[in-house]
């Protein structure tokens, strides 16, 4: 994977006081010839698949794919697919961890 380190790089042009910060937290996934571009936070234990093109930030336990990156759902802290219920309640098929869907935001309960 890569990760760019300004926004409009120049191979004759220094702009290494555009450098922007780029921060991946804890247990986050990126996959194989994913791009970062400069300046966004990728959340605790995001997913990024192979080949996405991150442009923006992305929420914690969020999975997304594609060029530009767009979200199609949700992962456990094991990296599993999380299927919510009509109470917003999700349970990792593998680590039997709860997560919680509220305003958008996903976070483990248990």
């Amino acid at each position: 994977m890569v990760f760019t380190n300004v926004i409009n790089p120049r191979s004759a042009v220094n702009r290494r006081d555009a450098y922007l910060k780029t921060t991946v937290k804890k247990g986050a996934s990126i996959g194989a010839n994913a791009t970062i571009v400069c300046g966004h936070d990728i959340g605790e234990y995001a997913f990024i698949g192979a080949g996405a093109v991150v442009t923006k930030d992305i929420s914690n336990f969020a999975l997304v794919v594609g060029n530009p990156s767009k979200q199609i759902g949700w992962v456990s802290e094991y990296g599993i697919r999380l299927n919510f219920d009509e109470n917003n309640k999700a349970v990792c098929e593998e680590s039997k961890q709860e997560y919680l869907l509220e305003n958008n935001t996903v976070r483990r309960i248990k």
